[in-house]
């Protein structure tokens, strides 16, 4: 392990982080494609798409708790969604995390690429305008609430994410919760999920230690400086942010699975 490996994980490691603070997601709808393609642009050896699931998980998993700590007295904790949510999340989490060691490096990438697509459709259906709702006005479907939760801890699982880049836009087109809101909450929920997909790729053997400590160290720094600078940004610029990354990803995950 050199320099340029350590400044190329730590800077990726950084930025996933520092976005995920901004926009309440757990980093890996970034972190997982730059690790997949950008360690091999600076001569390092390609991680597999295994590998990356597993390291993914690990640092969504301090990167969402360091976010959280930021929104502890912030107000925008619906305590109630993350009851419902990330007690179903972390079912399916540990479900699908354990399950994709069966699953093929090609497998792995194909149900990223679904996850991408899926969330880049959901960010771009007009939402209902509930921005201005106070936390004790909030109300959502409960049920449906878990059963997505579930669904996306399931699927998540699999790559290695939390699910917060889903989350997220259910939160806000399905479950009409306000987008300051949703960004503190689906961090917490994101927390709750990312610890069990860290544990079946913990026990499945999926993750490479040493990348996945500097991924830790830089989602440390990164996530809580991120957190702060959501809170003065305008909720409209962070869903727009939100949306173009995900579609950017998606079509470049589906141009590699079909290229």
């Amino acid at each position: 392990m050199d320099i340029t490996f350590i400044i190329v994980i730590f800077a990726i490691g950084f930025i996933g982080s520092f976005l995920s603070g901004i926009l309440g997601i757990g980093g890996s709808i970034i972190n997982y494609p730059i690790l997949l393609y950008i360690p091999p642009l600076f001569g390092l050896v390609a991680f597999t798409a295994h590998e990356v699931s597993g390291i993914t998980a690990v640092q969504v998993l301090f990167a969402s708790f360091a976010g959280v700590l930021t929104y502890r007295k912030s107000g925008y904790l619906n305590k109630q969604l993350i009851i419902y949510m990330g007690g179903s999340i972390l079912i399916g989490s540990l479900i699908g995390s354990y399950g994709s060691s069966y699953l093929s490096e090609q497998s792995v990438n194909v149900v990223y690429g679904i996850l991408a697509a899926v969330a880049t459709v959901m960010m771009f259906v007009p939402k209902k305008q509930v921005d201005e709702v106070t936390l004790d006005e909030v109300t959502f479907n409960k049920p449906l609430a878990v059963i997505l939760a579930l669904i996306v801890g399931m699927t998540s699982g699999i790559v290695g994410a939390a699910g917060g880049f889903l989350l997220t836009p259910i939160m806000l087109t399905v479950l009409h919760i306000p987008t300051r809101m949703t960004i503190a909450t689906s961090l917490a929920v994101t927390f709750i999920s990312s610890i069990g997909g860290s544990i079946g790729k913990l026990v499945t053997g999926q993750v490479d230690y040493w990348p996945a400590l500097i991924m830790i160290v830089a989602s440390l720094l990164a996530a809580p400086l991120g957190a702060k600078t959501g809170k003065k940004m305008n909720t409209r610029i962070l869903q727009i942010i939100l949306a173009l990354m995900i579609a950017g990803t998606a079509v470049k995950i589906w141009l590699n699975i079909l290229m």
